[in-house]
Parts: C-alpha cells; sequence; structure tokens
C-alpha cells in the first residue's frame, strides 16, 4: 500500500499538476508572470484542485474517504507553504512521503 501510495503522489505531483497548476498554485505569482486575465486569487483555486487530485489518488489507494480528506488539507498545507519558502523543495517531499506512512501506520495499526 504505501508502494502505491507514493506512486500515486508521484504521478499527481508530476504529470498530473501540469505547467498551469505549479505555477498558479503560488499566491507570489502574479498574472502578469504567467499572462492571460486570471484573477488574483487564482492561486486557492489552483492549489485546491491540485490538493484535490492528491486527494482523489489517497482515497483510491486507501479505500478510505476520510484519509483523502486529511491528504487535501495535508498537501494544501504542505504546499502552501513551500511557496511561502517556509520550507524548501526537500522538505516538502519529505513531509509528503511522512503523511503517506502516517496512512498505512493508521490503517494497519488502528
Amino acid at each position: 500500500m504505501l508502494f502505491a501510495l507514493i506512486i500515486g503522489h508521484a504521478l499527481a505531483d508530476y504529470p498530473l499538476q501540469g505547467k498551469f497548476l505549479a505555477i498558479r498554485k503560488n499566491r507570489h505569482i502574479k498574472p502578469l508572470d504567467y499572462g492571460g486575465d486570471v484573477p488574483s486569487n487564482i492561486w486557492v483555486y489552483c492549489l485546491s484542485a491540485h490538493s484535490l487530485v492528491h486527494a482523489g489518488a489517497v482515497w483510491v489507494v486507501t479505500g478510505s474517504a476520510l484519509l483523502g480528506f486529511v491528504e487535501f488539507v495535508l498537501h494544501w498545507w504542505i504546499d502552501f507553504a513551500k511557496c511561502e519558502k517556509w520550507t524548501n523543495f526537500q522538505q516538502d517531499q519529505g513531509l509528503h512521503l511522512l503523511s503517506k506512512l502516517a496512512y498505512v501506520a493508521a490503517i494497519f495499526w488502528l
């Protein structure tokens, strides 16, 4: 299960994220930096959409909507922290992997 969660994370964080979400989820990237006519608060929608893709992957792998919701919240805050430069890329990825370990532990020990 851990391996499947890591695969889901890799898919959701790289090919399924796409350039638009990867850039627009950061509130510090202004609309003119990316181009096009987009609202200034689009980062909330993009970060939420990206986190929902991750939540879906966790839900599919674990069969738990609750863990999917937990993933949505955790992924949102972990990525927000990275965009704020409170964490770096390695810390971001490490926190995501720790969350997957916690899900597996919760399933098998609770």
